[in-house]
């Protein structure tokens, strides 16, 4: 029954297999609730501090803050990539590469010289297998960041464009929408876009605030901590999209292993049927044979 034990032994492999895919899958839906309840704790301090600055901001105070200058034409721009340092997590990593290979490729065609900021190895792997340089790249971040993580990547960039070294900083990351939705997403974090009034109005003051110290004083310390959070709150969600893909990607893995277990099962029990018939013949044939 050699066709049999051979079926035997790739049931026991897609068996151990599916153990594995199970164990992940679980992990993967545990770390996903914490991610997501550290993406739902961070959009509301975004939102009010984006409204904050909307309260505060003028034209003419804008003139004097630099992360809030508009620049008139991008000569040079930097592009963070946030991908995972795992895989298993089926397009998840290779639809961000690809949501930043085109917005590379857009801004380079229309005359922007791109300095590329990699974070994940699959990234960093990717562009150093292609040979496209890179001006950082971080590998050491894990699936839990913290504040600490998004100021250390976004402080030179701020820097450089606050020195007139760069005209806009896009930051590439997936959008964790649901555990089966997670776009990957670009949003440019500077210049900083003056946040829309209702109906469209970017101007005035839309509250009455007593200010202290001033105005002036307080967007120099909100405009880089609304940078730093816009960072903060795209690693969050990087982290809860990337334990999303990973869950949906170990489930259809362990579905699959239970197909092909159950459709070799059926394999197995028809050769076992097909055996004991031909052996069951040959006893016939033999007590036939002897009786005759």
């Amino acid at each position: 029954m050699a066709k049999g034990r051979e079926l035997k032994g790739r049931i026991r492999s897609f068996e151990n297999t599916r153990k594995i895919t199970r164990t992940m899958e679980m992990v993967a839906t545990s770390k996903m609730k914490r991610a997501q309840d550290r993406v739902v704790a961070a959009r509301p301090y975004a939102a009010a501090l984006r409204e904050v600055i909307g309260s505060l901001y003028s034209p003419e105070l804008a003139a004097r803050f630099p992360l809030l200058r508009q620049p008139a034409t991008v000569r040079r721009a930097a592009v963070l990539l946030l991908t995972s340092n795992r895989g298993q997590a089926g397009a998840f990593n290779s639809n961000l590469i690809r949501e930043a290979r085109g917005l590379v490729d857009r801004l380079e065609r229309s005359g922007t010289a791109v300095e590329l900021h990699v974070v994940g190895r699959k990234g960093v792997g990717y562009f150093r297998y292609i040979g496209r340089a890179m001006a950082s790249s971080r590998t050491d971040l894990t699936d839990r960041p913290t504040t600490r993580d998004a100021t250390d990547l976004v402080t030179g960039v701020m820097d450089a464009f606050v020195r007139g070294a760069l005209d806009a900083v896009y930051v590439v990351y997936a959008r964790f929408v649901s555990a089966l939705a997670t776009p990957p997403t670009t949003d440019r974090i500077l210049p900083v876009e003056p946040p829309a009034r209702p109906g469209g109005r970017t101007t005035g003051r839309q509250h009455d605030y007593l200010l202290l110290p001033s105005a002036e004083a307080i967007l120099e310390e909100l405009l880089p901590a609304y940078v730093r959070n816009a960072v903060y709150r795209a690693l969050v969600e990087t982290a809860a999209a990337e334990q999303g893909a990973r869950r949906t990607a170990m489930k259809a893995a362990t579905d699959n292993a239970n197909e092909v277990i159950n459709t070799l099962r059926r394999q197995f029990n028809r050769a076992r049927q097909a055996q004991i018939t031909q052996e069951i013949a040959e006893i016939v044939g033999g007590a036939a044979a002897l009786g005759g």
